[in-house]
């Protein structure tokens, strides 16, 4: 069953040029493409990171690469990139909705008396004639 890919090519356009360069030393990275798509199933499906489509990729490369990004930053440039455009378009809608959901807990969760108890020392409770310590 093939990998149904979420990025189109005027989303890529806009984003590749805000991805990390290969390091200078050791082996080049994977394609940035690729592991966006891997990052983007594992996110939109809700799966493990081990159920990755092997088209995809390797998970640990998009698990590893995921937290480089949000490490180094490039995951937050990529963002303010992409909302400036947006919002200079006019693509965006800046409404903002507050809840007002109030969720109270139960009443034992409080603290509150149970019946039947008396405030104070348990009744099983045998004061000593030692003096308190200061």
């Amino acid at each position: 069953m093939p990998v149904r890919l979420v990025i189109t090519d005027a989303m890529w356009d806009r984003i590749e040029p805000l991805m990390p360069a290969d390091p200078v030393r050791g082996r080049r990275w994977a394609d940035h493409r690729r592991t966006l798509e891997a990052i983007a199933w594992k996110y939109r499906t809700c799966s493990p990171w081990r159920d990755l489509p092997e088209e995809l990729g390797p998970f640990q490369t998009a698990h590893k690469r995921l937290i480089r990004w949000a490490v180094d930053g490039t995951w937050a440039r990529i963002l303010a990139a992409v909302l400036a455009v947006a919002d200079a378009d006019d693509d965006v809608g800046w409404t903002v909705s507050v809840d007002s959901t109030v969720c109270r807990a139960h009443q034992h969760s409080a603290g509150a008396r149970k019946r039947g108890c008396l405030a104070g020392p348990s009744p099983m409770t045998t004061r000593s004639d030692v003096p308190a310590v200061a």
